[in-house]
């Protein structure tokens, strides 16, 4: 199947004169993927964010920047960027909190005192090792109900979801991978 095989109704709410339609035709909220997967993804990083706060001390973003720099230690604030998926400022501004929360550190790479390379300190490690054993009964408690199967087949299907999209638009793999 090819995308222009899909339907544009299978993504859209057409009015048909109720209350409980719109009075144009546009995305379906319980219908079209992307903004099922906006929603999920939203009310995740909000309730993740809070938990977090109220747990550890630091923000969601924050706690993808200790995973970032666990998974690869000496990262620049622009390939975590790319990697993640989020804007160089707010990796920038998350990579500062943790420096000075003492969490993490920066070497200047070259001559180019601009260009840094970031890892975690021990305390920066210690923190991840903590919050990650929270994170993944979180995760599991999201995902409770699911089948071994069905992860994996939703895995699947989000990766390809993020495959189509760097290919889709220019701005590169991300560099996930299946690690």
């Amino acid at each position: 199947m090819t995308d222009s095989d899909l339907s544009d109704d299978l993504f859209l709410i057409l009015p048909d004169g109720s209350d409980e339609t719109p009075e144009r035709a546009t995305l379906s909220f319980r219908r079209s993927p992307t903004v099922l997967l906006t929603f999920a993804s939203n009310r995740f990083t909000r309730a993740a964010a809070r938990d977090y706060q109220d747990r550890f001390g630091l923000g969601a973003m924050d706690w993808r920047m200790l995973v970032m720099l666990t998974r690869e230690p000496g990262s620049t604030v622009s390939h975590a960027a790319r990697t993640i998926g989020i804007d160089k400022a707010a990796v920038s501004r998350s990579l500062h909190r943790l420096q000075q929360r003492q969490l993490a550190t920066a070497t200047a790479e070259g001559r180019d005192s601009r260009r840094k390379s970031w890892q975690l300190t021990d305390s920066g490690r210690a923190l991840h090792d903590r919050i990650l054993a929270h994170a993944l009964e979180r995760q599991k408690r999201l995902l409770s109900g699911f089948s071994e199967t069905e992860l994996r087949a939703l895995t699947g299907y989000l990766a390809r979801l993020l495959e189509n999209i760097d290919g889709a638009f220019d701005d590169g793999p991300a560099g996930a991978g299946d690690q």
